[in-house]
């Protein structure tokens, strides 16, 4: 398959979409805004329909700026952001709860006692920050009808009609066997999630599902998570390398091989990628606030802007 691509990063602040050729460079960039409510007590919010919106308004600028047909549409997404939905309509049945969302600490402290066996498990330390905590507090506090996902398979669904979620997001929820690449039926039963209908864990790189939603079909054949893919495009694809990538927040991703290393100073094991049944694995270091900061302090007046 060549030709241009459209790649769509759907974010926390805003969706980002390039038509992309590999002879030919950047064709077309499009963009559109996200504004996910903080409210007190460390809640953060977004409005599904503003991020199933936002792919399809920055994917159609990306596409009217480039004048012409694309081969594949490629999806990231923000990992650890997570919403019920219907699986049969594609209907949200929450908002959907934010990586930065603290609400989930209160199922954090209930499950402290095996909190080193699901880091031995996932890669992963207890945070409300993953998505296994929120998916918990969803089912506990809000609904116990339809799925509960991280965004990425949401948005797959409503753009193509597939149930999945490529291994490195699934890598993000904590309910991930870190060495299998397979869900964890332990981290199920113990987030009290054992019943749930899970997407379908696939290659970063494999055919999904074709969706009209630009108009005419695209296959969608690419899905990743932000910072994941990141990783890749920086080509890190050898143990030693790393990158660091600014946006809402701050992220440091070391390639580790095929292997995963368990951090013992505060750093994450994940997956990297998985590309033809093979999974590769990182190290990440995490800082919450950079860009979502400066907006901060912008909508207090304290600032004009980063400039």
């Amino acid at each position: 398959m060549t030709g241009p691509v459209l790649a769509v990063d759907q974010g926390t602040s805003g969706t980002k979409a390039l038509v992309i050729c590999p002879e030919r460079g950047v064709l077309g960039t499009g963009f559109a805004e996200v504004r996910p409510r903080h409210l007190p007590a460390g809640r953060v919010e977004a409005d599904p329909a503003q991020l199933y919106d936002s792919v399809l308004e920055a994917g159609s600028r990306a596409l009217a700026e480039a004048g012409e047909a694309v081969v594949a549409l490629g999806l990231a997404n923000q990992g650890e952001t997570v919403l019920a939905w219907d699986p049969t309509t594609g209907r949200p049945l929450t908002d959907a709860l934010v990586w930065q969302d603290r609400r989930a600490e209160s199922v954090c402290s209930e499950l402290s006692w095996c909190a080193d066996e699901l880091r031995a498990l996932t890669g992963l330390p207890l945070d409300p920050y993953f998505a296994a905590p929120k998916m918990a507090w969803i089912r506990r506090h809000l609904t116990r009808e339809g799925v509960v996902t991280t965004s990425d398979a949401w948005l797959v669904h409503r753009l193509t009609g597939a149930f999945v979620t490529d291994a490195a997001t699934a890598g993000r929820t904590q309910l991930l066997d870190l060495d299998r690449a397979q869900w964890s039926e332990r981290a199920l039963d113990l987030y009290g999630l054992a019943d749930e209908r899970l997407p379908e864990v696939v290659d970063n790189a494999r055919q999904v599902g074709v969706t009209r939603a630009f108009g005419p079909e695209i296959p969608l054949t690419g899905l990743a998570v932000d910072q994941q893919a990141a990783l890749l495009a920086q080509r890190v694809t050898a143990p030693g390398g790393a990158k660091c990538t600014y946006g809402t927040g701050a992220f440091l991703l070391a390639h580790t091989g095929t292997v995963p290393r368990r951090g013992d100073a505060g750093l994450v094991s994940c997956v990297a990628w998985q590309l033809g049944g093979r999974t590769d694995y990182c190290l990440d270091g995490q800082v919450y606030t950079a860009a979502s900061a400066v907006r901060w302090l912008t909508d207090l007046g304290v600032i004009k802007g980063a400039a």
